[in-house]
């Protein structure tokens, strides 16, 4: 039940009504007609910009147009008042008992309540993490790996068919120094003192690798040149941290459908095709770059170098993707990952990357744009720096992991639960303070808090009434009548519960999971608001002693709530609170 999709559906019927009679000319677009909840909630329940967007390809005064479809949403019994304000906005008020409805709908629908088929199954691959196999997760990851799996949740709760994808970067040079630094850990495991020389991994998490070293090879690789080694202990090194950075992710909660490694587009044609692709296209050339901006032109040492024409497709420069001694650039592999990705048929691609990654947008963008002829969509959201502080200082660094603090270090401090919520609570593009005292609160300032509060409340008034003896289960609650709840307080809640369904679809067309903590966040504090007022208003209060019908039909409301809530944090990968310890 989505009733700002249905009163969406009256709107636009009414349009058609207007069209069809001459009010309205014929060929109008109503795609961009949309009808949401009022900017000030004293204007009314719903307001629709039709007579805005229709105006001027109608070639009429908006208000005209407003007027005329307000008289005509009036004979709908659903529709109690329509107002037209300003220039042409038009504010409607909606009947009482169609608000009530929610409740049976969500009671009925359970935490499926507000699922969509808005994604109509399609395909959507979410990239996410893809950290470098080169030691634990850290805190920066943490929001990334929350932000995706919660994106994957939320898409899939859309209706869209989802796989969560890691992108092993197992093929670059990176990979050969982790191999150094490990040989460096079975060097002291056998009794020498390691010589970590810059640049290499300086964390005591490669001392068990080290030691698992010498329980398989013993001291036959010491002083044995780097010839001999290299090789397996990549491999070896690499598949040690993967393990770890599965056992970080889990410790989180999330689990990846697919790890796909860099290394397995090597030698294997991939990165050919994909280029070869691009050059059926004549997107490929050979050629040479402008000096990048800032860089003096006697400073820059032109190279003939093979590029792809991604200025064709939105980039700002060309890029390379063959050095001029002919080996890959980065960027090559990048572009037969996605290649490869569009060859699985998925119809939309997601990459989750660390801000670091701006510059990468445009020309990732552009190779998928010219890859799949501009059918395959790519959104690139960029996750912004955490910022680590306890009581207010900020957090010292990890000794364990060299230089920074580690995704399981924070989950072990504040708990799974806490650590997604927390990483929720900003837009994915703004930087996140995470301090870790204050999420540990219990204050309304703290909204990780404040939902579970709000979960815990309405459990406990269910186990009450169990113990009073009042049939609390969804079926009797759904058959409950409703037509008391009639305090402005109760119907807020009942309104915050009806944007539900609408939230999900937005939340899920922006891929922006964060809009669901937002909301959680609102639903809480129009609970919290009630059950307050119920300490000054007895008739407010959800047991009602002696009269089990009105306590049902207030239990109904805040069940609900409860459903919402629920829903909301499984979107979020969070379990909902039954009590507060």
């Amino acid at each position: 039940m989505n009733l700002f999709t249905d009163i969406r559906v009256l709107v636009i019927e009414n349009l058609t009504e207007m069209q069809a009679e001459g009010v309205l000319p014929d060929g109008l677009d109503f795609a961009n007609v949309a009808v949401e909840p009022p900017r000030d909630a004293a204007h009314g329940d719903m307001a629709t910009n039709a007579a805005m967007v229709l105006a001027k390809p109608a070639k009429m005064k908006p208000r005209d147009i407003a007027d005329a479809l307000a008289a005509r949403l009036l004979k709908d019994d659903r529709i109690e008042l329509a107002d037209v304000a300003g220039p042409g906005f038009l504010n409607l008020r909606l009947a009482a008992n169609l608000w009530r409805g929610v409740i049976g709908a969500a009671l009925a629908e359970g935490v499926d309540f507000g699922r969509s088929d808005m994604g109509q199954g399609r395909k959507v691959n979410v990239e996410f993490v893809s950290a470098n196999p080169t030691g634990p997760l850290h805190v920066g990851h943490t929001r990334g790996a929350v932000f995706g799996d919660a994106l994957a949740s939320l898409l899939d709760f859309a209706g869209h068919k989802v796989t969560r994808e890691y992108y092993v970067n197992d093929g670059g040079g990176q990979v050969d120094v982790l191999a150094r630094s490990a040989y460096e850990r079975y060097r002291e495991a056998n009794g020498h003192a390691p010589e970590i020389a810059e640049g290499l991994y300086p964390g005591d998490y490669l001392v068990p690798i080290g030691e698992a070293l010498k329980d398989k090879y013993g001291d036959s690789l010491m002083d044995q040149p780097e010839s001999v080694w290299l090789q397996d202990l990549r491999e070896f090194a690499t598949e040690a941290m993967m393990d770890m950075i599965r056992a970080d992710l889990a410790s989180l909660g999330v689990k990846m459908d697919l790890f796909f490694s860099e290394k397995s587009l090597y030698g294997s044609g991939k990165i050919e095709s994909a280029l070869e692709d691009l050059s059926s296209k004549g997107l490929i050339y050979e050629g040479t770059l402008p000096p990048p901006k800032g860089k003096a032109d006697e400073d820059w040492e032109p190279r003939l170098q093979t590029l792809f024409k991604s200025t064709e497709h939105g980039d700002d420069v060309d890029r390379p993707v063959k050095k001029s001694d002919g080996g890959w650039t980065y960027f090559a592999p990048d572009i037969a990952y996605h290649y490869d990705k569009i060859e699985r048929g998925f119809d939309e691609l997601i990459d989750v990357l660390g801000a670091d990654h701006g510059g990468y947008v445009k020309r990732m963008k552009a190779a998928v744009s010219a890859l799949s002829d501009g059918k395959v969509p790519l959104d690139i959201k960029l996750c912004q720096l955490v910022r680590l502080y306890k009581d207010g200082q900020p957090f010292k660094m990890s000794k364990r992991a060299g230089n920074f603090v580690t995704l399981r270090e924070v989950v072990e401090l504040v708990g799974p639960d806490v650590t997604r919520f927390v990483m929720l609570t900003r837009k994915n593009d703004a930087p996140l303070d995470f301090d870790f005292s204050k999420v540990l609160e219990q204050s309304k300032d703290n909204p990780v808090f404040y939902v579970q509060y709000a979960s815990a409340r309405i459990h406990s008034v269910l186990r009450k009434a169990r113990e009073a003896g009042i049939s609390v289960d969804d079926a009797t609650l759904a058959a409950a009548d409703l037509s008391g709840l009639e305090h402005e307080a109760e119907i807020a809640v009942v309104k915050k519960l009806a944007e539900w369904p609408r939230l999900v679809e937005v939340a899920a067309r922006t891929n922006e999971p964060h809009r669901v903590a937002f909301y959680l966040y609102d639903l809480a504090g129009e609970f919290h608001a009630l059950w307050n007022r119920g300490n000054d208003l007895a008739q407010l209060r959800f047991l009602q002693e002696g009269d089990i019908a009105t306590s049902q039909a207030k239990i109904a409301l805040i069940r609900a709530v409860s459903i919402v809530i629920s829903a909301g944090l499984g979107i979020l990968g969070v379990a909902p609170a039954e009590e507060m310890r």
